[in-house]
């Protein structure tokens, strides 16, 4: 059983750990040190009824450029990390101050971790049900201390009104402190700001994070990450699904980052 990993769970302070949000395009991401987002999640579970937080990349910031609706669903969101590699550089890049990537897929296993430390009970939502049990199962063998309050993978097609009420009530008398929710990019954002207020507990879109805890898929080597060179290795993987998200939205990233700089130079040149 490993659970050598556990850290000390840190004190609960009236003020929460993150204190701003900076604007990345059309954007608003929270700023902070990894340990700072993390003990912010469990600030939201002692100080907010109903919460959620996005995991931003490159991929999201050009949806919400795109698109008004997802943009103030993802600026409203109680935090946005920087998921992504281009954006913890581009923050350092426009606001001259070092910035941790937070991605969903270190933040998972981080917060199970912390979780089973204190006391704190978690619940799986989305995916199938095999990569559900896989987890589950790592959970457990890990972290047999941990309280895992339940878990269910929802149909793929939309909910009526009925199901979706029967699902908000079961995972409230479950009665979790973290929801987990990986139904990809924008559904699972789209969901968490749905039924912000309904569902009562810290709402966190992990996405593919399931598949690389419960370890179906592989991760890059760190080296890999930190060169941002996931994408092309998800790309290779999935191709026929891919290709448009990450050759056509990563391009409008770069010029869109690129018109960011351009109007940063005009501004300090008048």
């Amino acid at each position: 059983m490993l659970t050598s990993n556990i850290t000390e769970p840190t004190t609960y302070t009236a003020e929460p750990p993150l204190k701003e949000k900076r604007k990345l395009i059309t954007s608003l991401i929270s700023a902070g040190s990894f340990n700072d987002f993390i003990n912010h999640i469990f600030w939201l579970t002692e100080n907010k009824a109903s919460s959620y937080v996005c995991f931003a990349n490159a991929h999201m910031l050009v949806e919400a450029y795109r698109d008004k609706e997802f943009n103030e669903l993802l600026n409203n969101a109680d935090v946005a990390t920087p998921d992504g590699g281009p954006l913890s550089k581009l923050m350092k890049l426009m606001y001259g101050q070092e910035q941790d990537r937070v991605a969903g897929m270190d933040v998972l296993p981080r917060l199970l971790q912390e979780a089973a430390a204190r006391g704190k009970s978690v619940y799986f939502y989305g995916s199938t049900d095999q990569v559900l049990e896989a987890v589950v199962a790592k959970a457990k063998h890990e972290l047999p201390e941990l309280k895992i309050a339940g878990h269910y993978s929802p149909p793929f097609r939309k909910l009526t009104h009925i199901e979706d009420t029967a699902i908000v009530n079961m995972i409230n008398e479950a009665n979790p402190d973290l929801v987990f929710v990986a139904l990809g990019c924008p559904k699972q954002e789209r969901w968490m700001a749905e039924h912000k207020g309904k569902v009562k507990a810290c709402m966190l879109g992990v996405g593919q994070a399931y598949m690389t805890y419960a370890d179906l898929e592989k991760r890059l080597p760190k080296w890999a990450r930190n060169l941002s060179l996931e994408w092309t290795y998800r790309l290779w993987q999935e191709p026929r699904r891919l290709w448009k998200r990450y050759l056509v939205t990563n391009s409008m990233f770069i010029l869109l980052t690129l018109k960011l700089f351009s109007q940063k130079q005009i501004q300090r040149s008048l």
